[in-house]
């Protein structure tokens, strides 16, 4: 029951069914409360947007992904110190962050959102050590400047790293399931060696075809050649004990045409009463005396000794109902030849096949006994000869299959190998190329990212994160036409993507562009009222029209849906200053470094409203560092110049 509402709520949860995950995993718990299933709790009430619920089940636990699951809940409910203290806690300094690289990664946030960059940098650098493929820590090195060249991070001896830690997984997994197959083997019966032959043996008898006048041959086969099951003992010598358990009485077996007929006086030959588990039957050892009795009698019968066609059918009757019947016994009970099933092999050479077909035929001028026990010696001779070479045909065969599994084995491994080396090597340099651009982005060196952004081959360059990153670039460079264009684009391949339309609607403002910005801003609220960026088209929308209240209040909205958006601050801060509030806006200028420090448009914002309060050194101050920032930008170079002109300085530090 416990492993099959784990499968349903990894099922539901792969699914989207967030609300079904939940109640399953309730359930769960409730039946069985380990702190296992509890931590799946956890990532159901996550997965539906419940961090409170997760962070009330998981406080207090000890494991180490209880602890990164309530650090988590805790994160998104802006309870950073605790979540802190639950990574790392003072009181166990020597502890392992949970997690690996995400442990790290999550660690390297906290330190972001609380101010502490180079402890920040840290975190985010471990965590792309442990884990060269987690692109948003390398993500977070660049917004923070700090990223290593990408030629670097995502190197040569990476991609040898990655390889050799894949094929070591690979290793452990294969280890893994040939301790499962060894397990499975011991528990097998020990007789299985001894089963196999007989079964084997068995089915090769079984496959007859029919004869006229004897269609019960040819069912009995096809109730063996229809079987799908896989039960060896459904191919198994029969015996009587097994026998007598079984509801149906099957027919007899035979292999070939050696029964007994009935003598004139009615006698039969004696029943055999050995038990077929203890006492194996084979064809070949029969009772010489008996043979040589019924072979006597057989030569004294006369044709017009023969029992009535009525007679012969009651006593097969009479046979047929006997459920305790031997099933390998060569006889019919005493009951005449022509009350047998005929079975014939139909994999022997078509001359045994003859032969046994012969056998139920009265030849002219040779009595019948003889013929029978003549074909049938030599339908046995040759049926046993057939018998005792399949193993050694068979071994022969199997050796030679296996030597010619294992070469292609060995090479599937080899080329499945290779495979994966060329796949690490191409997801590297994908990797590089696209790390490269956005580092010289972050560091504002936009020249130098649009060339690196145009070695993208074409299927990855049309994207709509790299054409928002050639739009920001060339919004940087004050180009805003082919800001524009690449933005436009952006929004067509990809028009539910919102990260950059900020930007974007800030172009359309330089641009003048009130119609397609007013579409652009209804067009984002359509796709989702909750986002900041659609609520900063909003505004900017607002404030070309020169509404700089209703713009504000809309810039307000999109700092409530997401306080770490440095970008709207920094607009509520621009906002104010058009409105001469200048306290207001020093003060979202602020909020905006206190996310993001290297955020520029806030210093340049508070170097605006120094420089018109005429504090020049304050204004120069911020406008450097700005500069600092991003030295590359015309408006801040023109701002940084009237800041030191009114402070009569002629050199630039």
């Amino acid at each position: 029951m416990e492993t099959l509402m784990v499968d349903r709520v990894h099922g539901s949860l792969r699914l989207f069914m967030h609300r079904n995950a939940v109640f399953l995993c309730e359930r769960l718990c409730a039946q069985f409360p380990s702190e296992t299933n509890v931590q799946l709790l956890a990532t159901c009430y996550l997965h539906n947007n419940q961090p409170y619920a997760a962070y009330h089940i998981l406080k207090g636990k000890k494991l180490p992904e209880s602890r990164y699951l309530f650090a988590m809940s805790c994160f998104r409910m802006n309870l950073l110190r605790e979540a802190e203290d639950t990574l790392c806690p003072v009181n166990e300094p020597n502890i392992e962050v949970p997690n690996g690289a995400t442990g790290h990664y999550l660690l390297g946030m906290i330190y972001r959102c609380t101010g502490r960059m180079s402890a920040a940098a840290e975190q985010f650098t471990q965590a792309l050590t442990l884990d060269p493929l987690l692109w948003a820590a390398y993500e977070e090195l660049c917004i923070l400047g700090v990223a290593e060249d990408a030629d670097e991070c995502f190197s040569e001896a990476t991609a040898l790293r990655l390889q050799q830690e894949h094929a070591s997984t690979s290793a452990l997994e294969k280890s893994n399931f040939a301790n499962e197959n060894r397990i499975l083997s011991s528990s097998l019966p020990s007789s299985l060696g001894d089963i196999i032959p007989n079964q084997m043996k068995q089915l090769h008898a079984n496959n007859t075809a029919e004869v006229p006048g004897y269609p019960h041959a040819r069912a009995t086969a096809l109730r063996v050649q229809n079987s799908t099951t896989s039960n060896v003992a459904q191919f198994d010598t029969p015996s009587p004990a097994a026998t007598q358990t079984s509801s149906i009485v099957p027919p007899p077996l035979f292999r070939n045409v050696h029964a007994y007929q009935t003598t004139i006086s009615g006698d039969a030959p004696t029943k055999q009463k050995a038990n077929g588990a203890n006492q194996p039957l084979r064809r070949k050892y029969l009772d010489e005396a008996r043979l040589k009795k019924v072979s006597g009698r057989l030569f004294n019968q006369s044709s017009d000794s023969m029992p009535r066609r009525s007679a012969r059918l009651s006593r097969e009757t009479t046979i047929n109902s006997n459920s305790n019947s031997n099933l390998s016994q060569f006889g019919g009970n005493g009951t005449d030849h022509s009350s047998g099933k005929l079975r014939v092999n139909s994999s022997t050479p078509s001359k045994l096949c003859s032969t046994a077909v012969r056998s139920v035929q009265v030849r002219k001028g040779k009595p019948r006994a003889t013929e029978n026990f003549d074909e049938g010696s030599r339908y046995e001779v040759i049926d046993e000869m057939w018998t005792d070479n399949v193993p050694a045909t068979s071994s022969t065969a199997s050796t030679t299959e296996g030597r010619f599994f294992e070469q292609d084995k060995a090479e599937r491994i080899m080329s499945q190998e290779s495979k994966v080396a060329i796949g690490i090597r191409e997801l590297l340099g994908l990797l590089r190329t696209l790390g490269e651009g956005f580092r010289l982005s972050c560091l504002f060196k936009c020249q130098e990212a649009l060339e690196v952004f145009r070695k993208l081959p074409e299927s990855q360059f049309n994207t709509g994160w790299v054409l928002c990153q050639v739009g920001k670039a060339y919004f940087e460079l004050v180009d805003y036409l082919e800001a524009d264009h690449y933005f436009e684009l952006a929004h067509r391949l990809s028009p539910c993507t919102l990260d950059g339309m900020d930007i974007y609607s800030t172009v359309l403002y330089h641009l003048n562009a009130e119609m397609r910005l007013s579409y652009l801003a209804q067009e984002l609220i359509s796709i989702d009222r909750l986002s900041p960026q659609a609520w900063c088209a909003v505004g900017n929308c607002f404030a070309l029209r020169k509404d700089h209240e209703t713009a504000l209040k809309n810039f307000q909205r999109a700092v409530q849906l997401d306080s770490r958006f440095a970008y709207a601050h920094t607009l509520c801060g621009h906002e104010y200053s058009a409105l001469e509030d200048y306290e207001n806006s020093l003060k979202f200028y602020r909020c905006a470094l206190q996310v993001d420090e290297r955020h520029y448009n806030a210093w340049y914002g508070l170097g605006v409203v120094y420089l018109r309060q005429e504090k020049f050194e304050f204004a120069e101050h911020h406008f450097r560092r700005a500069f600092q920032i991003n030295p590359r930008s015309s408006v801040l170079m023109c701002y940084l110049g009237m800041a030191l002109h009114s402070l009569k300085v002629d050199i630039i530090d």
